[in-house]
Order: C-alpha cells, then sequence, then structure tokens
C-alpha cells in the first residue's frame, strides 16, 4: 500500500458504515413484509420473495463481479457500488408496482453483491497481520448495525409514513455513507488479481470448502425465521407493528454487542473457539424461539439470545477464510458471501412455502435442524495442529 494522506486508521469505519447501507439494502423488505404487501396487492409469501429472488442473484454476483473487478483501486469500486445501492433505493420509492420493485432489487444487488466481501478484502490490506481479525470483525459490525438501528428504523417508517418512505431513508442514508467512504478511504488500494485458477484451488482446500458449509447451515436455518419474523410474531402471538419493531432492535442490539464481544476476544481467543461459542448461543436461541412459540415474552428473550450470534458468527467465519487461504482471501470471503445468500435463498424460500401453507411451528424446528448441522460441522473444522491466533 502506498503512501496516503488520509490516515488509514479511520478507514474501517468508513467502510463499517458502507456495510450498514449494503445490510439495509438487503434486509429492508423483511422489516416491512405486511406495509409491501398491502400497497402493493400481493400476499405476504409473494413480497418475501424480494428477498428470495435478491438473494440468489446475490450468490450469483458476489463472485462473478469479484473476479470481474479484482484489479480496480478499491475506493472508486467501493464508492461506485454504494452510489448504485444508493440510487437503487431512492428509485424503490417510486416505482408503481411489484413487477417494477423487484426488477430494481434485483439490478442494485447484482451491482451490491460487491461491497461486503470487497470490503472485509481491504480491511485486510489496511490492517497489521496481529489485528487483521479484530478489524474485518469491525467492518461487519455495519451488518450489527443495520439490524439493530436499520431495520426497526425502517419497520417503524414503514408502519406509520409507508415503503416508500422506509426506502427513501435508506437511500439518504446511503448518500451519506458514500461521501464519507470517499473521504476516508485511501486510494491505490488493490488486493491480489483473482484468477479462474484461483476457484480451483479453493475448491481443492478443505477448510475452506468445510467454512462454506458453515455458512450456508447457518444462514438457511436463520433466514427461515428471519425473513417473516415480523408476521409470525403477529400470527403466533398477536404482536403489532410497535412491538415487532421491538424483537428487531432486541436482535440487532444483540448482534452489535455480539460482535463487540467477538471483536474483543477473538485475537486471544483464536477464530475457531470463538466462532464455536456464538455458534452456540445461535442455536440456543432458535431452539428458545421454537419451544416458547406463541409467548410474545419468550420469542423476545429468545431473540436476544439468538442475536448474540447471528452477526459475530459471520465475522468469524470470514476471519478463519482470511486466515485459511490468505493469498485467496479476496475470493474466499467473495465465494463466503455468495453462499451466505444462498443460505438466504434456502432458508427464506422454506420458510416462505411453510408460511403459506400455514405450518408456523414448523419453521423453529426447520431451523433448528439447519443451526444443529452448523454446529457439527464447526466441530468438524477443529484445527488440527497448533495454529496462529487466527486460525
Amino acid at each position: 500500500m502506498t503512501s496516503h494522506q488520509t490516515s488509514p486508521r479511520f478507514a474501517p469505519t468508513a467502510l463499517m458504515l458502507g456495510n450498514i447501507v449494503t445490510g439495509c439494502s438487503v434486509l429492508a423488505p423483511a422489516g416491512m413484509l405486511p406495509e409491501l404487501a398491502a400497497g402493493l396487492g400481493i400476499g405476504i409469501h409473494t413480497a418475501g420473495l424480494l428477498i428470495t429472488f435478491g438473494a440468489v442473484v446475490l450468490c450469483i454476483c458476489s463472485p462473478l463481479t469479484a473476479w470481474l473487478t479484482s484489479r480496480f483501486d478499491r475506493r472508486q469500486l467501493l464508492a461506485a457500488t454504494l452510489l448504485v445501492l444508493t440510487l437503487g433505493n431512492l428509485g424503490s420509492a417510486f416505482v408503481p408496482d411489484y413487477a417494477g420493485l423487484l426488477a430494481l432489487r434485483l439490478l442494485m444487488l447484482a451491482v451490491g453483491a460487491l461491497y461486503t466481501p470487497q470490503a472485509a478484502g481491504t480491511a485486510a490490506l489496511i490492517s497489521p497481520v496481529e489485528t487483521r481479525g479484530s478489524t474485518i470483525a469491525y467492518v461487519f459490525l455495519g451488518w450489527s448495525l443495520a439490524a439493530a438501528v436499520g431495520l426497526p428504523l425502517i419497520t417503524f417508517i414503514g408502519s406509520h409514513s409507508g415503503w416508500r418512505a422506509a426506502y427513501l431513508a435508506v437511500g439518504a442514508a446511503g448518500a451519506i455513507s458514500l461521501l464519507l467512504l470517499t473521504w476516508r478511504l485511501p486510494s491505490g488500494l488493490k488486493g491480489a488479481p483473482v484468477a479462474l485458477k484461483t476457484w480451483t484451488e479453493l475448491a481443492r482446500n478443505r477448510m475452506v470448502v468445510l467454512l462454506l458449509l458453515i455458512t450456508t447451515l447457518q444462514m438457511s436455518g436463520q433466514f427461515v425465521i428471519f425473513t417473516f419474523m415480523g408476521p409470525l410474531l403477529n400470527r403466533l402471538t398477536g404482536a403489532d407493528a410497535n412491538q415487532v419493531g421491538l424483537v428487531f432492535a432486541i436482535y440487532g442490539a444483540c448482534g452489535f454487542l455480539g460482535v463487540v464481544i467477538a471483536t474483543r476476544i477473538v485475537d486471544g481467543w483464536g477464530a475457531y473457539r470463538t466462532s464455536l461459542l456464538f455458534s452456540c448461543l445461535l442455536f440456543a436461541g432458535i431452539a428458545v424461539w421454537t419451544l416458547g412459540a406463541g409467548s410474545y415474552s419468550l420469542m423476545a428473550v429468545a431473540v436476544a439470545i439468538w442475536g448474540l450470534g447471528f452477526a459475530s458468527t459471520n465475522s468469524m467465519q470470514q476471519v478463519r477464510l482470511v486466515a485459511a487461504a490468505p493469498p485467496l482471501a479476496s475470493a474466499s470471503v467473495s465465494l463466503n458471501t455468495s453462499v451466505l445468500y444462498i443460505g438466504q435463498a434456502i432458508g427464506s424460500a422454506l420458510g416462505g412455502s411453510l408460511f403459506a401453507r400455514g405450518w408456523l411451528d414448523a419453521t423453529g424446528y426447520a431451523a433448528m435442524g439447519f443451526a444443529m448441522l452448523a454446529l457439527l460441522a464447526i466441530l468438524a473444522s477443529r484445527p488440527r495442529l497448533p495454529v496462529a491466533v487466527l486460525a
């Protein structure tokens, strides 16, 4: 990295803020499914397809765009991505129908798929090896804040001022984030070029493949419930929009707390043990949600436990992938983001199918099954020999 006038110590915060916008762009429909359904004259299950189809586009475009843009300056690339997200959200506020909203969302996310993996790769470039784990985890704090602050605000704005106003708010946040990133991120940052043989090398790396499986299982389980969390709370407990917003806030706040704790302990504990701890919390939260279905207070407590694990587990996955194959980090992190969205697509499609059939309790048990398989896969990924802190 060449010298820059702007101090790199500000750069992780700029990257983290961009992840807030990316997270809100991806998750926004989950916070206002009833409003979207009513405003567009569609069913809740159909509105949920905004997440399912969006996840499919994200999982395809994440590695593809990482390959096509690997030689680009990171500041220019990330700024352009945020610009597209900003314009996409602002445009979503003015589309006349469901087809237009879906088309614009898919176009926006096809480009937006770049941001999260490239932000993680950029975080690795601007941080020394000894603090790389905590820096990457900090950048991913943006996703926690998207859930902690962004999603409850989207739910509140959507229920009180309409879904179009919520999209305008996300677009405004994108514009602010774009300015901050352009101001703070150093120029001249470039990762290793991603060649076609890179994907073959990753496919032959047992640890990388196992880590990608873990991400897929964890996200599949969570999105069986998360996509329809608001409608599920309404149907199972009679929760209104404000109570649903409170649960989203609990989920995100605990996610924020979980990432803060993970960031503090990962450099000392190692990413494997940190990942195992928060994955156990994730499973425990989903289990309490499932067994406490029908009780608003129990389900809120469940979301608090689950929230501690949801973002921190993904942060640890990124850290472990960077350590498993450092020269291939840009590609492996983009693949992890890709399978993360595959998990979202699988989970939201399964959750939508169960919801449409009225099998509300079954969503929890399906989520538990995925989370248990993920835990078993994490145990199988235990390092064989003493390794560095980030292994």
